[in-house]
């Protein structure tokens, strides 16, 4: 097959026409030169079918919710977890798991408690009473080693955030905001000293075990409930909330007296959080600016 010309080129010669043919219509290079054309385009859009083209991630904006949300009854929460928890298969995967205390652990306890499993990350609190501070999610995988340290860093964090404030209260002309920030100032000094101390704190951890480890981690004294979640693939698109130990009712952020000065809320019938280091702030102290306990 002659090879196809580039434009402007002579064509080539041809064959002659075996007798009582003609060539009618175009000239026999320009056939050629379409065939090869054709082919690869046919050529490039098979190749396109082919190659691996970044589809992008599905699960963009997808989240899974482990634990419990606002205004969730905790008795009934305990019980499905429970369920789900002996609804798994005996030789099953290993799966992921929310397990919460029924109270504050100091990083010390956590190896005996948590033996048996792959442990993730713990959650933590300082439990002041009457007062709402701050949740926090700490990576944990060596223990206790790792959660000692994170807590050191937390009362690094913390130790900043009440200077912070004790500067904005003295620059604030107006009284109302001056206690405000006295009493983050207050907060934050005292969450300092709990996490620096190795303060009784933790009130959960994530896990991942097999069914048959994750049935004896339930039954553990100072376990609450384990939530098994074997839906969880990608832990930054889940979300874990575990039950205060203090709520045994109804799900709530803890009354904070600073901003409830009369007293609990209405119906609020859990117990109080309790008292980790000697000193806290007067109920008396004004308006807190602590950062509030999510629990949803």
């Amino acid at each position: 097959m002659p090879a196809p010309s580039r434009p402007g080129d002579a064509p080539p010669s041809a064959d002659p026409a075996p007798a009582g043919t003609s060539r009618r219509g175009r000239p026999g290079w320009l056939g050629t030169t379409a065939v090869f054309c054709a082919g690869a385009v046919l050529l490039t859009a098979g190749w396109a079918a082919r190659r691996d083209e970044p589809v992008g991630d599905r699960t963009v904006g997808e989240v899974t919710r482990v634990g419990v949300r606002q205004g969730d009854a905790i008795p009934g929460y305990v019980r499905s977890a429970g369920a789900e928890l002996a609804a798994l298969p005996a030789t099953g995967p290993a799966a992921y798991a929310l397990v919460s205390f029924d109270g504050y652990l100091p990083p010390g306890r956590l190896p005996a408690v948590l033996a048996g499993t792959a442990v993730v990350e713990v959650v933590t609190r300082v439990p002041l009473p009457d007062r709402q501070t701050e949740v926090v999610h700490l990576p944990a995988q060596l223990l206790p080693q790792d959660v000692v340290a994170g807590m050191s860093t937390l009362a690094d964090r913390k130790d900043r955030e009440a200077a912070d404030q004790r500067t904005r209260a003295a620059s604030a002309t107006d009284a109302g905001l001056r206690r405000v920030y006295d009493s983050g100032a207050q907060v934050a000094a005292e969450e300092a000293r709990a996490y620096r101390s190795g303060c009784g704190c933790v009130y959960a951890a994530v896990v991942r075990a097999e069914p048959v480890a994750l049935r004896a981690l339930a039954a553990r004294p100072g376990v609450r409930v384990v939530d098994p979640a074997p839906e969880v693939r990608r832990l930054d698109r889940t979300v874990f909330t575990p039950p205060l130990p203090e709520q045994w009712d109804v799900v709530r952020p803890p009354v904070d007296t600073a901003l409830v000065p009369t007293g609990p809320a209405v119906g609020d019938s859990s117990e109080a959080a309790p008292g980790v280091i000697s000193s806290s702030p007067a109920a008396s102290a004004g308006a807190g600016a602590a950062a509030p306990a999510p629990t949803s």
